[in-house]
């Protein structure tokens, strides 16, 4: 039988899940792997069977108690999050505070101590965000994850491609927008923090986003491979996104 690199990972998690079932049976705490995993497989469960994402969520929240875990898994596991398949498609399902409310103790692992400095020695914090009007002009509704390169989402989307390079939505993690066929939308978007090296989406970058020269060989691409841009003029010819997927594909498979 052969399994997708999705299906052998989904294996894995119910085999660690069904570990996790086992021992919470039989009197024994959970650690990490074992609650997360077990989480995991019952929001996986929710959507395989036609719940809704809402459904999922509330699902995730109450499958273990801080009870039945070691003392230290609240404190590490704050958040727990899967890509499920749900009737309409994957989505991320974030679900927050797994076990219950949190206590905070200085003691316990992931507890944060930082020294606050005065107001006058507290470098003022810019505001770099940079905001769009999208348009879909897909048939269907198109959604858009939190933390997506909003750079590379579907080619059918059109809006200033170069603004949205290097950034996502500027939404809370795991949430989405839904963009209606025919309708602008407005979102912000914030950069992509940490080392800011892109892997994956469509494959406009597959790199580091600083890389000398990368914006430009990347909205390049984005236009030849179709991928609509509104930064282009009106009499320009635009691009077909009809093609979009099927280079993007040829491009991870040949690297």
């Amino acid at each position: 039988m052969r399994l997708t690199p999705t299906e052998r990972d989904r294996l894995l998690l119910f085999t660690a899940a069904e570990l996790a079932r086992r021992r919470r049976a039989a009197g024994v705490l959970l650690n990490v792997p074992e609650a997360t995993a077990l989480i995991a497989d019952e929001v996986c469960e929710v959507a395989r069977r036609g719940g809704r994402h809402t459904e999922a969520v509330e699902v995730g929240r109450s499958t273990l108690t801080a009870a039945e875990v070691l003392e230290e898994v609240q404190y590490v596991v704050r958040s727990v999050a899967v890509e499920a398949v749900f009737t309409d498609g994957s989505r991320l399902v974030v679900v927050g505070e797994p076990f219950g409310p949190v206590v905070e103790r200085d003691d316990m692992p992931g507890a944060v101590m930082t020294a606050v400095a005065p107001a006058a020695a507290r470098p003022a914090e810019s505001d770099d965000r940079v905001s769009v009007e999208v348009l879909n002009t897909a048939p269907v509704v198109i959604s858009v994850t939190s933390h997506f390169h909003f750079f590379e989402t579907n080619a059918r989307l059109r809006f200033p491609r170069a603004a949205a390079y290097g950034r996502h939505l500027d939404i809370p993690a795991g949430t989405h927008v839904r963009f209606e066929p025919g309708q602008p939308v407005r979102v912000d978007l914030a950069p992509i923090r940490g080392s800011r090296v892109v892997v994956g989406f469509a494959g406009l970058v597959d790199g580091p986003l600083d890389e000398p020269g990368m914006l430009e060989q990347a909205v390049t691409r984005a236009r030849a491979w179709g991928f609509l841009d509104s930064d282009l003029p009106e009499t320009a010819e635009q691009p077909d996104p009809s093609q979009a997927a099927e280079r993007a594909v040829r491009a991870a498979v040949t690297g």
